[in-house]
């Protein structure tokens, strides 16, 4: 049996998704291919600890672009879908077992006084970032993100003949711990700036990477969360998808790319079906999957397989303990900070740099460290259509070793191990909110590394953004020179996923450029415009 469309997408992750609503839109017939039976990859909200109507966000929760990222206003996402965001005024807290807390607010003003009560000096220096990181992120780093990335020489020439250029380029050659240390002065302000800035990926001490700092600091204070669930976002794509004529098929198990004189042209799944595609394929899958498997070495130049199989997944993953609470948890921190019990984010677990330096180092020593911190949120508190009344939901989110050493990641899938160290992860947050004694917490839900594999297959050793960030596996080189375009050795074969520019935690970059590169190469009118502030960045040089 056989069936044809215009475009096929493999995979519904939110860059699969991306890509199909616009391409539909365009008039294009598209077929979605999802290999679970539930689309939307990440942007999942389960009720994985079977408590009746308590949703729980099992990959993403912090929507970090949404002011930024094309597709809320291209699709009118918010106008014509109902999809809502809450943008909580206390952004970040990390409180202390002394009782203090250090917060970052969506206003200035306030978290400038926070910082000042442990450091004038470094309240100011804040104060000082806080308006050249917004000026570098609305200049380059929020534009780059919707734009296709251009060679580092070429980039760097460019950067080259501007102030903010220059400025982005010299901190792009240091490491996150040398930014924050010659930024920070005082030890507890620097804790919280390092975890920010290192906990999407980056390695504290390897250089090539600073203006992500600049960007996860600016975006430490604009972060969103979905009303009704991190799906909802999902679900609005899917809309737009099956209303300009898409179709979306989930338990589909596909067996190979269908490659005929070096041109993609369609699917074949394990059971014999065919869909062929006429116009392009997007794989939206990592790029073991798409081209070692689906489409197969023999149909590819040995280098770019080698490339393939050098390519590097982050050493880390998440530990994530799901919560039901019978209350939401009060602070002992509250008495000095009171409405420290309405943060979006918590950090926790952490009094000083080194805590989370050596837990970073542990993790890269395929160690587990009992006394670890985490981030963790309580969604109900602000939104309460994610539980029944006088339920609330909890996640703690712990960057955690895909291999253990002495059991490897096979030791994962222990009941007891997990539950074990869940019990850790929940008395370090007892420690700084007592209330959640064991009567008060009905139930817990534990997703550990292996588990991420096992239930996400793009996402190797638990790789949550498809691959480690590092100099050579970013930018122009994310996912390799042949595939930064969007377009792949395989004519008619796109790449589009957190794998390629510019990265995964949910930037709807991948999805959207490769819309982008598919619409060119077929001559197809746009009925979208460049964002602005993409026409700004090219009107400055800076791109």
């Amino acid at each position: 049996m056989k069936r044809r469309f215009d475009v096929i997408v493999i995979g519904s992750g939110p860059n699969g998704l991306t890509a199909a609503a616009y391409l539909a839109k365009a008039g294009l017939r598209v077929l979605v291919l999802e290999r679970a039976h539930e689309a939307g990859g990440g942007l999942a909200t389960e009720e994985v600890t079977t408590v009746p109507h308590c949703l729980h966000n099992t990959h993403a929760v912090y929507m970090m672009m949404v002011d930024y990222a094309p597709i809320y206003k291209d699709l009118q996402l918010e106008e014509l879908y109902n999809l809502k965001h809450i943008y909580p005024p206390l952004q970040f807290a990390m409180p202390f077992t002394d009782g203090s807390c250090l917060c970052l607010y969506s206003d200035l003003d306030r978290s400038y006084n926070s910082i000042a009560k442990f450091s004038k000096k470094d309240a100011d220096t804040y104060r000082e970032i806080y308006h050249k990181h917004k000026q570098w992120t609305e200049d380059f780093l929020a534009p780059a993100t919707y734009a296709p990335a251009k060679s580092i020489l070429e980039q760097a020439a460019l950067m080259d003949k501007t102030a903010v250029g220059r400025e982005i380029f010299a901190l792009s050659e240091k490491s996150p711990k040398d930014i924050i240390y010659g930024l920070f002065t005082h030890e507890r302000v620097r804790t919280l700036m390092l975890y920010i800035a290192c906990m999407w990926g980056l390695d504290p001490d390897q250089e090539g990477l600073g203006y992500l700092v600049s960007l996860y600091l600016n975006r430490a204070t604009n972060y969103r969360l979905c009303v009704h669930g991190t799906h909802s976002l999902a679900q609005a794509l899917i809309k737009v998808i099956m209303e300009n004529g898409g179709l979306l098929l989930t338990a589909q198990y596909i067996k190979r790319i269908i490659v005929s004189n070096g041109r993609a042209i369609g699917v074949e799944k394990d059971d014999g079906t065919v869909f062929e595609a006429d116009k392009a394929v997007i794989s939206t899958l990592d790029l073991h999957q798409t081209f070692l498997q689906l489409v197969g070495e023999h149909n590819l130049d040995k280098d770019f397989v080698e490339s393939i199989k050098n390519w590097k997944w982050e050493h880390w993953s998440l530990l994530s303990v799901h919560m039901v609470l019978e209350e939401p948890p009060n602070f002992s921190a509250s008495k000095s900070v009171p409405e420290i019990n309405r943060a979006f984010v918590y950090v926790l677990g952490y009094e000083t740099p080194d805590d989370f330096l050596n837990h970073y180092g542990r993790i890269g020593e395929g160690k587990l460290n009992g006394k670890a911190g985490f981030n963790c949120c309580f969604p109900t508190i602000h939104d309460p259509s994610q539980a029944p009344p006088r339920r609330h939901t909890g996640l703690i989110s712990q960057m955690a070793p895909y291999e253990l050493k002495g059991g490897g990641p096979e030791k994962w899938l222990s009941l007891k191990f997990k539950e074990e160290q869940a019990q850790q992860c929940v008395g370090i947050l007892r420690r700084y909110a007592p209330n959640l004694t064991d009567e008060k917490i009905i139930r817990l839900y534990v997703s550990t590394p292996k588990d991420v594999e096992n239930k996400l297959p793009d996402m190797v050793r638990g790789s949550i953004k498809q691959g480690e960030y590092n100099p050579f596996q970013m930018g122009y080189l994310r996912p390799n020179e042949q595939c930064s375009t969007y377009r792949s050795p395989i004519n008619s074969l796109y790449v589009g996923g957190s794998c390629c520019h510019p990265g995964g935690t949910v930037l709807l970059g991948g999805g959207y450029l490769a819309a982008n590169a598919v619409a060119e190469d077929l001559g197809i009118k746009k009925w979208w415009a460049e964002p602005a502030i993409v026409s700004n960045a090219r009107q400055k040089g800076l791109l």
